[in-house]
């Protein structure tokens, strides 16, 4: 399979969303999120499949979507609990780069105050500090380029990507030589 995709992971609030946009027009790709794919399939916002079916249907709903992804050319943003699907983001390896878009904890707090109405697929009780020492190593591990975001605007983020993509592409291409 081609590796043609560009894959952002991350926490929810990390921008993957708005930098995949700004990405895919900067690179001319397609551009998909995946959790609106998960809104559209089940015809329901994230928040209201989380509370009606619960945490472990949702991360089933997710790992099916990621895994019936078959695209070219794509920037994917995906939800920020897609990371606890192994096979999900094995497949996903086989597309294309995953990078995370990594952000600290206190700039992550500050730009995701609608957390219950969000769809953040956290146990009950779990704070948000608990739920980012839980994902990290998930996202440090799957990963194939992390970019440190806190201090940059989407713009600069989506110009990294793309230099550093580019920089990767003209180095393998010269090690075919």
């Amino acid at each position: 399979m081609e590796k043609s995709n560009l894959i952002l992971i991350g926490m929810p609030g990390a921008g993957k969303s708005t930098v995949g946009v700004i990405l895919a027009k900067r690179l001319g790709f397609n551009f998909i999120d995946t959790d609106l794919l998960i809104q559209a399939q089940e015809k329901k916002r994230l928040q209201q499949i989380i509370d009606t079916q619960g945490i472990e249907q949702f991360r089933q709903i997710e790992e099916q979507i990621l895994l019936g992804l078959c695209t070219r050319r794509t920037i994917l943003a995906t939800g920020g609990s897609a990371v606890y699907s192994r096979c999900g983001m094995h497949a996903l390896q086989q597309t294309g780069p995953l990078i995370y878009l990594q952000v600290d904890l206190d700039r992550l707090q500050q730009r995701v105050a609608d957390m219950g109405q969000r769809g953040l697929v956290m146990a009950a009780g779990q704070s948000f500090a608990q739920l980012y020492r839980e994902r990290t190593p998930l996202y440090e591990k799957y990963s194939e380029l992390t970019i440190p975001c806190s201090e940059l605007s989407a713009e600069e983020v989506a110009a990294q990507i793309e230099v550093e993509v580019t920089g990767r592409a003209v180095q393998q291409m010269s090690q075919l030589e």
